[in-house]
């Protein structure tokens, strides 16, 4: 007799018949199985039916994936993929319209299933998808269902991108160019081109050549939210796939058309927020542009270039520009080389004589010299007062501009993240880059007045130069954590962090760490500490009950695929399965996988995990790794695989988890959760309440105002 993990039990269910109920041995050879299955109903030709799941994606079973039915799973008797491939092959085929029409429709549905497609792919299927499409003749719902069964086929990774024909790639390109198509057409459309770019240079340089920007631009100016975001994403997989000087040439195009005011006003701030996947394509966006800025960040300062020096004597000649040096007359060459020296050195360069010296260092490189340049043309007054006002103080309270700006543009690179890899999951993008061209620049003007205020408001020497940067650095991070949509209300509020709002800051901080440290508050501290812990682990528990969308991620891109996950309200049951774009809190009814919280083993995180290697690779694997878990379940464990949104969304799931399984929460947001929670219950509990009187009833309510009219709506303030 078999052992019990070789035995489930399920039921199988036929249209028209009674359903069978049975005990699967999953050792006895699947073919075996239908026969006996057959046999019961008095089915001849076993070798034609297959069993599907009969709810979520119904997949077919297979020997490979027969290890995955539990315990009271509901197949069904259907035809094996094999004859079903074979029925469509010929209906697509047929010249009556609608049945054309309706086995394009099922084949866009079972084409999800991998071993369908893979019949149906192995009968030349995708040649017949390949010559309605290139003949032209079929359009509206015929060609929308012909162009999805074709993007769910490629999703298998069966065949090459390179081995479609041109005529079949001029002609999805056709409908992205033209407006008289359907949008669903347009859309599916982006979506294969976006597909395709990523494969090889030359569909990046047949694409790129054929799908113009202004037309990406056309669609982006739609109210279409969704052929904007494929628009959007088709742009940003171009701008990936592109070689610096072709990025660099985009974007400047894209600068002319004023792309960026254009997603400020209508996307950004527009009547809906951006979803995620918009989200995730702004910030790719963002890092794109920012990123053009990394070869001038890792090129150091040639002593030799012709066109590097005439950047330093022109950010010299800006400060202290004389009428001799500008006619050609006036002191001799050694007195002039002199009198350079020392303009260098009032300009806060270390080595007066050669201060190319200074911009050796890589990064910032020569990104810190080209900032220095833009500040000096385009803020010509502030640059002059910055530096002059400097020269006038004594030297060692002078605030050395040119090593202020050497380290502000590393601090920006860091802070904005230049050069780094494109992440397949961020959505982090600030809104203010979108409002304002060359922003780098632009952020690096306010910045570096900053630093000269901040100078004067810590009356710093020259000893305090490092001190003063990390205030700065301070200044600007939590300026931007605020995600301020516009530069000037960056200015605004960063400038009202001034030195002694910092240490204002500092102080409470450390006071509320040091209040923490007192053995009476610890004492406390303790006792307080269960109850809040056991706040936070329900918090955990219905967040996870609220449910989450969560992407699948294959190693070609970010896909399109959506699946949701949720907690069932009695703590018992995780329910999932997988749902279109745009949707949120779906019913659990709606969710037609489950896996029950007893069957649940053990969760593993990050590098335990094996979907995220799978998936992708290189650098962006690291990122994957930081949002990737998994939950390992029932006696055969399988595993239900995770990639977060966000770290937050992470941290809360994988604690929820952890509740679940009865283990303690282990992210990093649990102590500051608690530590939020534990400043606000020990503030409570030791405040001086002496002579004060607690009314035993809590007091009335006051009654709604008769208008609403002192309401107000801020976000036009930052217009």
């Amino acid at each position: 007799m078999p052992p019990p993990k070789d035995v489930v039990k399920i039921a199988i269910q036929m249209v028209g018949a009674i359903p069978q109920l049975i005990e699967l041995q999953q050792t006895k050879p699947l073919a075996s199985v239908l026969k006996d299955v057959c046999d019961a109903w008095s089915l001849p030709n076993a070798e034609r039916y297959a069993l599907q799941y009969a709810d979520g994606r119904q997949t077919y079973i297979t020997e490979s994936n027969r290890r995955e039915i539990k315990n009271g799973s509901i197949l069904r008797l259907t035809t094996s993929p094999g004859q079903e491939a074979e029925q469509l092959y010929s209906g697509i085929q047929s010249n009556n319209l609608d049945m054309k029409a309706d086995s394009l429709k099922k084949l866009a549905s079972l084409s999800q299933d991998i071993t369908f497609a893979q019949e149906f792919i192995n009968r030349n299927g995708l040649k017949q998808i390949f010559s309605i499409v290139e003949d032209g003749k079929d359009t509206g719902e015929i060609l929308a269902h012909t162009l999805k069964a074709f993007t769910e086929l490629m999703e298998h990774d069966f065949i090459s991108w390179e081995t479609l024909s041109s005529a079949f790639i001029k002609k999805v390109v056709s409908y992205v160019n033209t407006n008289t198509v359907d949008a669903s057409i347009q859309q599916l459309s982006l979506s294969i081109l976006e597909n395709m770019v990523p494969t090889s240079r030359h569909l990046f340089d047949l694409v790129k050549k054929e799908v113009t920007l202004d037309c990406l631009l056309t669609h982006l100016h739609v109210t279409n939210t969704q052929l904007q975001l494929k628009a959007m994403a088709l742009l940003t997989t171009l701008l990936l796939a592109a070689t610096n000087a072709e990025r660099r040439d985009m974007m400047e195009y894209l600068r002319k058309k004023n792309i960026r005011q254009f997603i400020h006003k209508n996307i950004i701030r527009g009547a809906e927020p951006p979803g995620a996947e918009m989200a995730h394509r702004l910030y790719v966006l963002q890092a794109a542009e920012l990123g053009l800025c990394e070869p001038r960040m890792r090129a150091s300062m040639d002593p030799y270039s012709q066109e590097q020096r005439e950047q330093l004597q022109a950010l010299r000649l800006a400060a202290f520009e004389t009428a001799g040096e500008t006619s050609g007359g006036g002191p001799s060459p050694e007195r002039r080389r002199s009198l350079s020296a020392q303009q260098f050195r009032k300009l806060g360069f270390t080595n007066n004589n050669n201060p190319e010296d200074d911009l050796h260092r890589a990064p910032p490189g020569l990104l810190a010299l080209d900032c220095m340049v833009y500040f000096s043309r385009h803020s010509p007054d502030a640059y002059s007062r910055f530096v002059l006002e400097n020269s006038s103080r004594e030297d060692r309270h002078e605030c050395p501009f040119a090593q202020s700006s050497i380290q502000l543009t590393l601090i920006l690179c860091e802070l904005l993240r230049v050069g780094e890899p494109c992440s397949e999951t961020a959505q982090d993008f600030y809104p203010m880059f979108f409002g304002q061209d060359h922003f780098f620049e632009e952020l690096f003007c306010i910045c570096i007045q900053l630093v000269n205020k901040t100078w004067k408001e810590m009356r710093a020497t020259q000893e305090d130069f490092d001190k003063v940067l990390q205030v700065v650095r301070e200044q600007i991070s939590r300026t931007l954590s605020l995600k301020p949509t516009s530069l000037e209300l960056f200015k605004s509020r960063v400038n009202t962090l001034s030195y002694s709002e910092i240490l204002r800051l500092r102080q409470t901080e450390r006071l509320h760490q040091e209040e923490t440290l007192a053995v009476p508050v610890q004492e406390l501290h303790e006792k307080l500490k269960p109850e809040l812990l056991e706040l936070v682990r329900q918090q955990r528990l219905r967040y996870l009950c609220q449910g989450t969308l969560f992407r699948k991620i294959s190693t070609r891109r970010r896909q399109d695929k959506l699946w949701y996950c949720r907690l069932s309200p009695n703590h018992k049951v995780l329910h999932y399965g997988d749902v279109e774009e745009g949707v949120s809190d779906l019913p659990i009814e709606s969710l037609p996988e489950k896996i029950p919280v007893t069957d649940m083993k053990i969760l593993l995180v990050g590098k335990e995990c094996l979907h995220p290697k799978e998936k992708s690779s290189g650098k962006q694997n690291k990122d994957v790794l930081e949002l990737a878990f998994s939950i390992v379940y029932d006696v055969e464990e399988y595993c239900l695989h995770f990639i977060a949104p966000s770290r937050y969304e992470f941290c809360l799931w994988t604690d929820g988890l952890n509740v679940l399984l009865g283990r303690e929460m282990t992210s990093e947001r649990v102590q500051t959760d608690l530590d939020v929670l534990l400043s606000m219950e020990l503030k409570l509990q030791l405040l001086d309440l002496e002579n004060i009187s607690i009314p035993d009833t809590p007091p009335p309510i006051p009654k709604a105002p008769s208008n609403l009219d002192f309401w107000y709506d801020f976000s036009h303030a930052e217009e």
